[in-house]
Protein backbone atom coordinates (compact mmCIF):
# COMPACT_ATOMS: atom_id res chain seq x y z
CA UNK A 1 0.00 0.00 0.00
CA UNK A 2 1.47 3.16 -0.86
CA UNK A 3 1.40 5.97 1.14
CA UNK A 4 0.24 9.19 -0.65
CA UNK A 5 3.05 11.62 -1.76
CA UNK A 6 2.77 14.70 -0.65
CA UNK A 7 3.57 17.19 -2.92
CA UNK A 8 6.52 19.43 -2.80
CA UNK A 9 6.03 23.28 -2.97
CA UNK A 10 8.36 25.29 -5.38
CA UNK A 11 9.38 27.99 -3.40
CA UNK A 12 8.16 31.77 -4.84
CA UNK A 13 10.50 33.47 -7.61
CA UNK A 14 12.19 36.22 -5.93
CA UNK A 15 10.38 39.33 -8.24
CA UNK A 16 12.37 42.33 -9.14
CA UNK A 17 9.49 44.22 -7.95
CA UNK A 18 9.14 43.34 -4.83
CA UNK A 19 10.94 46.60 -3.49
CA UNK A 20 10.03 49.59 -4.13
CA UNK A 21 14.32 50.86 -4.01
CA UNK A 22 14.95 48.13 -6.69
CA UNK A 23 14.11 49.19 -10.04
CA UNK A 24 15.19 47.76 -13.00
CA UNK A 25 17.64 49.83 -15.26
CA UNK A 26 16.27 50.96 -18.74
CA UNK A 27 18.03 51.13 -21.80
CA UNK A 28 18.41 54.49 -21.76
CA UNK A 29 19.76 54.96 -18.01
CA UNK A 30 22.25 52.48 -18.79
CA UNK A 31 23.43 54.35 -21.90
CA UNK A 32 23.76 57.13 -20.34
CA UNK A 33 25.50 56.11 -17.28
CA UNK A 34 27.96 53.73 -19.06
CA UNK A 35 28.46 55.81 -22.66
CA UNK A 36 32.21 57.14 -21.89
CA UNK A 37 33.05 53.69 -21.71
CA UNK A 38 31.73 52.65 -25.14
CA UNK A 39 34.53 52.05 -27.63
CA UNK A 40 37.10 54.05 -25.66
CA UNK A 41 40.21 53.42 -23.15
CA UNK A 42 40.40 55.63 -20.45
CA UNK A 43 43.84 56.91 -19.14
CA UNK A 44 45.26 58.28 -16.33
CA UNK A 45 44.37 58.08 -12.88
CA UNK A 46 41.91 60.21 -10.31
CA UNK A 47 44.67 59.44 -7.41
CA UNK A 48 47.33 62.20 -6.67
CA UNK A 49 49.57 59.47 -5.66
CA UNK A 50 49.36 57.11 -8.67
CA UNK A 51 51.37 58.46 -12.07
CA UNK A 52 50.34 56.98 -15.36
CA UNK A 53 52.20 57.12 -18.63
CA UNK A 54 51.28 61.04 -20.14
CA UNK A 55 49.16 62.16 -17.59
CA UNK A 56 49.11 65.44 -18.76
CA UNK A 57 46.87 64.43 -21.37
CA UNK A 58 44.93 61.81 -20.05
CA UNK A 59 41.16 61.73 -19.26
CA UNK A 60 41.33 60.81 -15.94
CA UNK A 61 42.87 63.53 -13.90
CA UNK A 62 43.72 64.21 -10.16
CA UNK A 63 43.51 67.12 -8.30
CA UNK A 64 47.57 67.92 -8.62
CA UNK A 65 47.74 67.40 -12.06
CA UNK A 66 44.35 69.32 -12.92
CA UNK A 67 46.03 72.29 -10.65
CA UNK A 68 49.39 71.83 -12.81
CA UNK A 69 47.22 72.18 -15.91
CA UNK A 70 45.71 75.26 -14.60
CA UNK A 71 49.85 76.74 -13.59
CA UNK A 72 50.56 76.00 -16.98
CA UNK A 73 47.40 77.77 -18.70
CA UNK A 74 47.96 80.62 -16.42
CA UNK A 75 51.29 81.05 -17.56
CA UNK A 76 50.83 80.66 -21.08
CA UNK A 77 48.34 83.15 -20.96
CA UNK A 78 50.62 85.55 -19.07
CA UNK A 79 53.20 85.28 -21.90
CA UNK A 80 50.76 85.81 -24.51
CA UNK A 81 49.64 88.92 -22.73
CA UNK A 82 53.33 90.34 -22.19
CA UNK A 83 54.02 89.26 -25.83
CA UNK A 84 51.05 91.94 -27.05
CA UNK A 85 51.95 94.50 -24.57
CA UNK A 86 55.63 94.32 -25.95
CA UNK A 87 54.97 94.66 -29.23
CA UNK A 88 52.27 97.60 -29.21
CA UNK A 89 54.86 99.23 -27.14
CA UNK A 90 57.31 98.74 -29.57
CA UNK A 91 54.86 100.31 -32.25
CA UNK A 92 54.05 103.02 -30.27
CA UNK A 93 57.66 103.71 -29.79
CA UNK A 94 58.18 103.84 -33.46
CA UNK A 95 54.92 105.97 -33.97
CA UNK A 96 56.58 108.83 -31.06
CA UNK A 97 59.95 108.63 -32.79
CA UNK A 98 59.03 108.98 -36.38
CA UNK A 99 59.46 111.80 -38.62
CA UNK A 100 56.76 111.79 -41.14
CA UNK A 101 56.37 115.75 -41.03
CA UNK A 102 59.05 117.82 -39.88
CA UNK A 103 59.14 121.22 -38.47
CA UNK A 104 62.38 123.55 -38.71
CA UNK A 105 63.63 125.72 -35.88
CA UNK A 106 66.89 127.55 -35.14
CA UNK A 107 69.37 129.02 -32.43
CA UNK A 108 68.35 132.09 -33.59
CA UNK A 109 65.94 134.38 -32.48
CA UNK A 110 65.49 136.02 -35.80
CA UNK A 111 63.23 135.10 -38.29
CA UNK A 112 64.18 132.31 -40.69
CA UNK A 113 62.27 130.52 -44.21
CA UNK A 114 61.47 127.84 -42.08
CA UNK A 115 59.79 126.48 -45.48
CA UNK A 116 62.51 125.73 -47.51
CA UNK A 117 64.50 124.21 -45.23
CA UNK A 118 61.54 121.99 -44.00
CA UNK A 119 61.39 121.10 -48.32
CA UNK A 120 65.05 119.94 -48.02
CA UNK A 121 64.82 117.64 -44.99
CA UNK A 122 62.08 116.01 -46.48
CA UNK A 123 63.82 115.54 -49.28
CA UNK A 124 66.37 113.93 -47.68
CA UNK A 125 64.33 111.75 -46.02
CA UNK A 126 62.52 110.90 -49.22
CA UNK A 127 65.79 109.33 -50.31
CA UNK A 128 66.26 107.84 -47.10
CA UNK A 129 63.45 106.32 -45.67
CA UNK A 130 65.39 103.94 -42.76
CA UNK A 131 65.98 107.32 -41.52
CA UNK A 132 62.58 108.64 -41.10
CA UNK A 133 63.07 108.44 -37.02
CA UNK A 134 64.25 110.26 -34.35
CA UNK A 135 66.62 107.14 -33.69
CA UNK A 136 68.04 106.96 -36.46
CA UNK A 137 68.13 110.17 -38.27
CA UNK A 138 71.84 111.00 -38.88
CA UNK A 139 72.05 114.52 -38.25
CA UNK A 140 75.64 114.74 -39.47
CA UNK A 141 74.75 113.90 -43.43
CA UNK A 142 71.71 115.91 -42.74
CA UNK A 143 73.84 118.80 -42.31
CA UNK A 144 76.13 117.82 -45.57
CA UNK A 145 73.06 117.22 -47.34
CA UNK A 146 71.96 120.80 -46.42
CA UNK A 147 75.04 122.98 -47.19
CA UNK A 148 75.52 121.38 -50.56
CA UNK A 149 72.00 121.56 -51.84
CA UNK A 150 71.79 125.51 -51.62
CA UNK A 151 72.09 126.22 -47.95
CA UNK A 152 75.56 126.76 -47.02
CA UNK A 153 74.78 129.08 -43.74
CA UNK A 154 73.52 125.68 -41.74
CA UNK A 155 76.23 125.09 -39.91
CA UNK A 156 74.77 121.54 -37.93
CA UNK A 157 72.09 120.11 -36.89
CA UNK A 158 71.08 119.55 -33.95
CA UNK A 159 71.15 115.95 -32.24
CA UNK A 160 68.32 116.82 -30.65
CA UNK A 161 65.26 116.47 -32.19
CA UNK A 162 61.60 117.23 -30.06
CA UNK A 163 58.36 115.20 -30.25
CA UNK A 164 55.79 118.10 -32.06
CA UNK A 165 52.73 115.58 -32.68
CA UNK A 166 51.80 112.09 -34.40
CA UNK A 167 54.45 111.83 -36.45
CA UNK A 168 55.87 115.25 -36.86
CA UNK A 169 59.22 116.42 -35.20
CA UNK A 170 60.95 119.91 -34.94
CA UNK A 171 64.18 120.00 -36.39
CA UNK A 172 66.33 122.42 -35.14
CA UNK A 173 69.24 123.82 -36.70
CA UNK A 174 72.28 125.83 -36.18
CA UNK A 175 73.29 128.84 -38.43
CA UNK A 176 76.98 130.24 -38.95
CA UNK A 177 78.25 133.26 -37.42
CA UNK A 178 79.63 135.52 -40.04
CA UNK A 179 83.10 136.85 -39.33
CA UNK A 180 83.20 139.28 -42.17
CA UNK A 181 81.05 140.94 -44.84
CA UNK A 182 82.24 141.32 -48.12
CA UNK A 183 80.06 143.99 -49.96
CA UNK A 184 80.16 144.45 -53.83
CA UNK A 185 77.51 145.69 -55.92
CA UNK A 186 74.41 144.25 -55.02
CA UNK A 187 76.11 141.31 -53.38
CA UNK A 188 76.21 141.30 -49.66
CA UNK A 189 78.75 137.87 -48.91
CA UNK A 190 79.50 136.87 -45.59
CA UNK A 191 82.06 134.25 -44.30
CA UNK A 192 82.73 132.62 -41.06
CA UNK A 193 86.18 131.67 -39.23
CA UNK A 194 85.97 128.55 -40.90
CA UNK A 195 85.95 130.26 -44.12
CA UNK A 196 82.79 129.09 -45.70
CA UNK A 197 81.16 131.79 -47.49
CA UNK A 198 77.18 132.29 -47.61
CA UNK A 199 74.40 135.47 -48.26
CA UNK A 200 71.84 134.80 -45.97
CA UNK A 201 72.84 136.21 -42.51
CA UNK A 202 70.41 135.29 -39.33
CA UNK A 203 72.75 137.05 -36.71
CA UNK A 204 73.77 141.00 -36.08
CA UNK A 205 76.04 142.27 -38.93
CA UNK A 206 79.70 141.55 -38.29
CA UNK A 207 82.16 144.47 -37.58
CA UNK A 208 84.69 143.80 -39.96
CA UNK A 209 84.53 144.31 -43.63
CA UNK A 210 86.04 143.75 -46.57
CA UNK A 211 87.76 147.37 -48.71
CA UNK A 212 87.88 146.27 -51.91
CA UNK A 213 90.66 148.07 -53.95
CA UNK A 214 91.50 145.06 -55.98
CA UNK A 215 89.03 146.30 -59.02
CA UNK A 216 88.18 142.89 -59.65
CA UNK A 217 84.73 143.95 -59.03
CA UNK A 218 81.52 141.83 -60.16
CA UNK A 219 79.40 140.28 -62.99
CA UNK A 220 75.86 139.82 -62.94
CA UNK A 221 75.91 140.73 -59.37
CA UNK A 222 78.29 137.97 -58.59
CA UNK A 223 81.97 138.51 -56.73
CA UNK A 224 84.36 137.22 -59.32
CA UNK A 225 86.43 135.63 -56.12
CA UNK A 226 87.46 132.37 -55.51
CA UNK A 227 85.76 130.20 -52.46
CA UNK A 228 89.28 129.66 -51.80
CA UNK A 229 90.05 133.16 -51.56
CA UNK A 230 86.92 133.83 -49.02
CA UNK A 231 87.48 131.19 -47.37
CA UNK A 232 91.22 131.51 -46.46
CA UNK A 233 90.21 135.54 -45.61
CA UNK A 234 87.56 133.94 -43.10
CA UNK A 235 89.98 131.39 -41.35
CA UNK A 236 92.43 134.27 -40.97
CA UNK A 237 90.08 136.72 -38.89
CA UNK A 238 89.20 133.70 -37.03
CA UNK A 239 92.64 132.66 -36.16
CA UNK A 240 93.89 136.21 -35.29
CA UNK A 241 90.73 137.10 -32.99
CA UNK A 242 91.70 133.43 -31.42
CA UNK A 243 94.84 134.76 -30.62
CA UNK A 244 93.99 137.90 -28.57
CA UNK A 245 93.90 140.22 -31.97
CA UNK A 246 90.64 141.55 -33.07
CA UNK A 247 90.16 142.48 -36.62
CA UNK A 248 88.96 145.59 -37.46
CA UNK A 249 89.00 145.61 -41.27
CA UNK A 250 90.64 143.46 -44.38
CA UNK A 251 91.79 145.11 -47.50
CA UNK A 252 92.31 143.81 -51.00
CA UNK A 253 95.47 145.34 -52.62
CA UNK A 254 95.09 147.01 -56.04
CA UNK A 255 95.36 144.42 -59.03
CA UNK A 256 95.62 140.83 -56.63
CA UNK A 257 93.02 138.57 -55.40
CA UNK A 258 95.96 136.30 -53.30
CA UNK A 259 96.68 138.68 -50.89
CA UNK A 260 95.24 140.96 -48.21
CA UNK A 261 96.51 143.57 -45.67
CA UNK A 262 94.63 143.09 -42.44
CA UNK A 263 94.39 145.79 -39.82
CA UNK A 264 93.92 144.74 -35.84
CA UNK A 265 92.53 146.89 -32.58
CA UNK A 266 95.95 146.27 -31.16
CA UNK A 267 98.68 147.52 -33.51
CA UNK A 268 98.55 150.42 -36.06
CA UNK A 269 99.90 148.85 -38.41
CA UNK A 270 98.54 146.42 -41.41
CA UNK A 271 99.94 142.66 -41.69
CA UNK A 272 100.39 141.57 -45.36
CA UNK A 273 99.34 137.41 -45.78
CA UNK A 274 99.62 135.65 -48.90
CA UNK A 275 96.43 132.93 -49.85
CA UNK A 276 99.25 130.76 -50.93
CA UNK A 277 101.03 130.35 -47.27
CA UNK A 278 98.65 128.25 -44.45
CA UNK A 279 97.17 130.31 -42.36
CA UNK A 280 97.95 128.78 -39.12
CA UNK A 281 101.36 129.56 -40.09
CA UNK A 282 100.92 133.24 -41.22
CA UNK A 283 99.09 133.94 -38.06
CA UNK A 284 101.94 132.44 -35.81
CA UNK A 285 104.32 134.25 -37.80
CA UNK A 286 102.17 137.83 -37.68
CA UNK A 287 101.85 136.89 -33.53
CA UNK A 288 105.49 136.69 -32.88
CA UNK A 289 106.47 139.86 -34.96
CA UNK A 290 104.16 142.06 -33.61
CA UNK A 291 105.17 141.00 -29.96
CA UNK A 292 109.18 141.10 -30.66
CA UNK A 293 107.97 144.80 -32.35
CA UNK A 294 106.12 145.93 -29.22
CA UNK A 295 109.45 144.76 -27.11
CA UNK A 296 111.10 146.82 -29.02
CA UNK A 297 109.18 149.89 -29.35
CA UNK A 298 109.09 149.65 -33.42
CA UNK A 299 105.92 151.24 -35.01
CA UNK A 300 106.59 150.17 -38.77
CA UNK A 301 104.47 151.10 -42.07
CA UNK A 302 103.22 147.50 -42.37
CA UNK A 303 104.20 144.03 -41.46
CA UNK A 304 104.34 141.32 -44.19
CA UNK A 305 104.10 137.65 -43.23
CA UNK A 306 103.85 136.59 -46.76
CA UNK A 307 107.30 134.48 -46.74
CA UNK A 308 108.05 131.20 -45.03
CA UNK A 309 109.60 131.45 -41.69
CA UNK A 310 110.32 135.14 -41.94
CA UNK A 311 108.93 138.56 -41.36
CA UNK A 312 109.32 141.74 -43.23
CA UNK A 313 108.44 145.00 -41.79
CA UNK A 314 108.84 148.74 -43.15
Amino acid sequence: MKLPHKKQQQPARRSGLSSPRQTRATDESLGERYAFRRNRTLTGSLASGVSSVNEHRAELKSSRIHAHDLRHHRRKLSVILLSVLAVGSLLALLVYQSVAIVRVKAFTDAPIDARQYEDAVQKYLTGRPIERSRLTLDTEKLAKHLQTSGYPEVRAVSERMDFDGVGASIVTLEFRRPAVVWQTGNTRLYVDDTGVAFTRNYYAEPTVSIVDQSGIGTQDNKVLASNRFLAFIGMVVGRMNANGHTVAQVALPAGTTRQIAVSVATVPYPIKYSVDRPVGEQVEDAVRAMAHLSVKGITPEYLDVRVSGKAYYK
